[in-house]
């Protein structure tokens, strides 16, 4: 009896050890190595400063720029509170904040259709793309904001409308943080250009 005692007191700090310290450290290490930008969160940084993450969204709400999609999380975009608003289909709350979401798009194009990424919330609430097809219903708010042409914007988007991944897998998406960074670039705004 002793002696199964003791073997698994040591069995049970042998695999606290190994499976606990051990096994962390090299996949932490090895990620450090070989992935280091995504072990660390893709983050984007301009100018020595981190501006965000290629895969957590964050909100624009300028009418300058590209807007995400809106999210659930927390009080929008909060990664401690990654969840979706479990609100079903028939739930008050949820049909009141779409049919306002819808109302606000409207403002600019009222005879267009919204596409739903634009009024509704992703699983995880930190989804950092939209559609192409949300991209392009913003074109004319943001060319008339920035003093620029609709094609001149449309290039932009296309230039960062990711594929399906593997060639199957999901849909074309723009990622609206790395796409307003360059719109800041490429069409700066007109009080941002007389500062310079």
């Amino acid at each position: 009896m002793k002696k199964n005692l003791t073997i698994s007191v040591l069995m049970t700090i042998v695999t606290t050890i190994l499976l606990g310290i051990v096994y962390p450290l090299v996949v932490t290490g090895l990620a450090q190595v070989l992935f280091k930008d995504k072990a660390n969160g893709q983050l984007i940084v301009q100018n020595g400063k981190v501006v965000g993450s290629r895969i957590i969204g964050q909100a624009f709400t300028g009418a300058a720029y590209f807007h995400s999609r809106p999210s659930s999380a927390g009080n929008g975009y909060d990664a401690a509170n990654s969840s979706p608003s479990n609100l079903g289909p028939t739930n008050q709350h949820l049909i009141d904040r779409v049919k306002a979401d819808v109302a606000t798009n409207h403002v600019d194009h009222p005879q267009q259709s919204v596409p739903v990424d634009l009024v509704t919330t992703s699983g995880s609430g930190l989804d950092p793309h939209i559609t192409p097809a949300a991209a392009e219903f913003q074109l004319e708010r943001i060319a008339r904001e920035r003093g620029t042409k609709v094609d001149n914007l449309r290039r932009l988007v296309l230039k960062h409308t990711e594929g399906r991944q593997l060639g199957f897998l999901g849909e074309a998406r723009v990622n609206v943080l790395e796409l307003n960074l360059e719109l800041d670039q490429q069409f700066p705004l007109k009080k941002q250009a007389e500062a310079k």
